[in-house]
């Protein structure tokens, strides 16, 4: 009797990176973890007393303005920052809704250099009604940063020959149509926000040239309100503190 061996052939695989520009085709909220949060998290001090409750705010707009976006510390191209995992999300997001790509093999198959990425544009002050995630679904008031109008470029590797370029710009079109990036974005049902499609550099160029660090610490300094809901509310903020002597 004899044996037939059998010879397993690998092909070899490589990695190919892709220098991509996004522009945003809705605007982008902002809603990283305060500071506060964390350390909340980190060391809670228990529930306040009526009387410690009285001596604070339960707001700080302007402060929760800032500290809603994630931002550099020192110089850089901008002072805005994102998690670039955020963009990889919304790729293996995608492929549930792409034909012949499952979402698992996404993930092990792409992933984007970097731990945050630049976000190009000038950042104005959003005020909203939001519903906290209590079992009473109690409403409250969050002040968020919001840009109309960004752009950023992010390098993303991938799996050579398993996936080419092309499917990898396809891929990223259909996460900015039907995922998006950010808070209230297109993959949470409601909200639209966050959508982006693949641009070329010229497309982005505006938004570099004027939403850059020197632009957005301005915006953060004398922030301008989104929309006439926003400043009507922190206009009668600031007026309800004086009054209250906070």
């Amino acid at each position: 009797m004899t044996t037939k061996e059998s010879v397993v052939t690998i092909e070899q695989m490589q990695v190919g990176v892709a220098a991509v520009n996004i522009v945003g085709t809705s605007p982008m909220i902002f809603n990283a973890m305060s500071a506060k949060a964390r350390h909340e998290l980190l060391l809670p001090r228990g529930r306040k007393s009526v009387a410690e409750k009285a001596q604070t705010l339960k707001h700080d707009p302007l402060s929760e303005y800032v500290n809603s976006c994630y931002r550099r510390i020192g110089d850089g191209e901008t002072r805005i920052i994102f998690p670039a995992a955020a963009f990889k999300s919304a790729m293996c997001n995608a492929a549930l809704e792409v034909q012949g790509a499952k979402k698992a093999q996404i993930g092990r198959l792409v992933w984007v250099e970097g731990d945050y990425v630049d976000v190009y544009g000038v950042p104005k002050l959003m005020m909203s009604v939001v519903r906290s995630a209590d079992m009473n679904k109690t409403p409250d008031i969050r002040t968020r940063a919001i840009i109309r109008d960004w752009a950023c470029t992010i390098r993303v590797r991938h799996v050579m020959p398993t996936l080419s370029y092309i499917a990898v710009a396809r891929l990223l079109e259909t996460a900015g149509m039907v995922i998006g990036v950010g808070d209230f974005r297109q993959e949470k049902g409601k909200g639209n926000y966050g959508q982006f499609r693949v641009a070329d550099a010229s497309e982005i160029a505006a938004i570099k040239k004027g939403g850059g660090i020197k632009q957005q610490d301005a915006a953060f300094k004398t922030p301008e309100c989104y929309d006439s809901e926003s400043a009507e509310l922190l206009a009668w903020f600031n007026t309800e503190r004086a009054a209250r002597g906070k």
